[in-house]
């Protein structure tokens, strides 16, 4: 059994870029579902509108980069603002069927055929983060310590990806700690009371809705940034159904929650599956092939959360009180 190469890949995993994507996916949804009680299935929207706005910018506009980072947020407050006017007046699962729905319609939308020439169809648009490795400071080489290496390119998205996570998860605690923040807190256990004190309950969903969405959306950017390339089939429902696996294992409402279960999902599921590949090619599971690895993987880290949310179903550091949202 190679364990230096699965400890290696687990390490990488806690620390890596799709922690960074996933954690400001949860951040996001945190905002909504954990502070304000909106159920948002559509997060991947946001991700998907910011990369795509990213890359249409820089490579069919061939604009600057920060045009296109500012196209991308400029697309992710305008989405938020078509879901949310007609949705937020009505009851919570009125935007959770807009947000789901939403999210597919923009991922057929920039699959489609029609529409090739601009976002690429199903093979996506790629080429478009040449401008953000220029302003790499980390010379040619390998980073890190010990076997736990990173090259320069890695590094440095993991820099700026690490930064971007502190500031919002920063923005997160200062925001809540303020009175707008109590009061989003307040809608989600009786928007009616809130309502009563005459604070207008629309307006901080919409406020609050925008600031998640935002937040969320630069997991799109940072996605696209590392892989070089945004396809339409990435930003499907399966990542916002993870952004709220791990907003629930890390704890609604906690600041660094979505942050620490980004982790720790990563971490569960890389290992799961590097010791089973390791056990399979070793003959330790016989009656497993390589290809069921996958598919097994998917099972196990699913019964291990079911396990969680059954023993302790407000999640690691959260409360019970903050699931307990008020959907009426």
């Amino acid at each position: 059994m190679d364990w230096l190469t699965i400890f290696t890949t687990t390490v990488h995993a806690a620390i890596g870029w799709e922690t960074i994507v996933y954690g400001l996916a949860a951040i996001g949804v945190n905002i909504h579902f954990g502070y304000t009680g909106l159920l948002n299935f559509g997060q991947a929207a946001f991700m998907a509108v910011a990369g795509y706005g990213l890359a249409v910018t820089v490579t069919v506009l061939n604009l600057p980069f920060w045009i296109g980072i500012a196209a991308g947020l400029a697309a992710a407050v305008v989405l938020a603002l078509l879901m949310g006017i007609p949705t937020l007046q009505l009851r919570a699962d009125y935007l959770a069927i807009v947000t789901i729905a939403a999210a597919e319609i923009i991922r057929l939308v920039f699959r489609s055929v029609q529409f090739k020439d601009v976002f690429g169809g199903s093979d996506g648009r790629r080429g478009f983060n040449g401008d953000f490795y220029a302003m790499n400071p980390y010379p040619t080489g390998r980073y890190g310590i010990g076997p736990i290496l990173f090259d320069e390119r890695t590094l440095w998205l993991l820099t700026v990806g690490w930064i971007v996570v502190l500031l919002a998860c920063l923005l997160v605690y200062l925001l809540m700690k303020s009175p707008w923040g109590r009061v989003l807190k307040a809608i989600r256990e009786d928007e009616d009371a809130v309502r009563a004190l005459g604070k207008n309950v629309f307006a901080y969903k919409m406020q609050s809705l925008v600031l998640g969405g935002v937040i969320g959306c630069f997991g799109g950017f940072f996605y696209g940034l590392y892989n070089g390339a945004v396809q339409p089939d990435v930003f499907g429902t399966e990542m916002t159904f993870f952004a709220y696996t791990i907003v629930i294992l890390g704890g609604a409402a906690r600041v660094f929650g979505p942050v620490v279960g980004a982790m720790i999902f990563w971490v569960l599921f890389v290992f799961t599956g590097n010791l089973l590949a390791e056990l399979v090619a070793h003959g330790y599971i016989p009656f497993m092939t390589s290809i069921q690895v996958g598919p097994i993987r998917y099972a196990l880290v699913g019964l291990g959360f079911i396990l969680l949310l059954i023993v302790r179903p407000q999640g690691i550091f959260g409360d019970k009180r903050e699931i307990a949202i008020d959907a009426r």
